[in-house]
């Protein structure tokens, strides 16, 4: 077996466990979907998985060991945003099939933690480590830490 390390380090960061609807929460530390989230976005990897598609396998990602050293462990935040003109449950069919949306603000609150500091350990086959390497190096998509306002603060 072989092992990767990153470093997740930025100004803000957010790793979600059981966000629902409008309160959207962090974990104290990332989480291995997070990290998968992130590394599938390095490899370019399609959200519809299809067979010999060549992308890893995401039961083989899943397959990875994980660890996470707390290096900072940040201070949690949060902040509050609204959405205009959202599509309520209580629309009819009929203003759904007319395609209007009934005016409504919808608030929600975001946590997330400020100046954190991780080091992850990702153990598993070493060509697997080494394409996710070399993907993270120059990344296909944009990265972020848990979020997509959230970029990494180091390479």
């Amino acid at each position: 077996m072989s092992t990767l390390i990153l470093r997740l380090t930025g100004p803000m960061q957010a790793w979600g466990l059981q966000s629902r609807f409008s309160d959207r929460d962090t974990a104290r530390e990332p989480t291995k979907s997070g990290v998968l989230g992130l590394i599938c976005a390095a490899l370019g990897k399609p959200r519809v998985e299809r067979p010999d598609d060549g992308f890893p396998a995401l039961a083989d990602l899943a397959a990875l060991r994980m660890g996470v050293r707390v290096d900072c462990e940040g201070q949690p935040r949060y902040d509050y945003h609204t959405a205009q003109d959202v599509l309520i449950a209580s629309a009819t069919p009929r203003q759904i099939e007319k395609g209007s949306k009934l005016k409504l603000t919808e608030p929600s609150t975001r946590h997330y933690l400020a100046d954190a500091w991780f080091t992850v350990g990702l153990e598993g086959d070493h060509a697997l480590l080494e394409r996710i390497d070399a993907a993270l190096a120059v990344p296909y998509w944009p990265l972020a830490l848990g979020r997509k306002a959230f970029p990494p603060g180091l390479p």
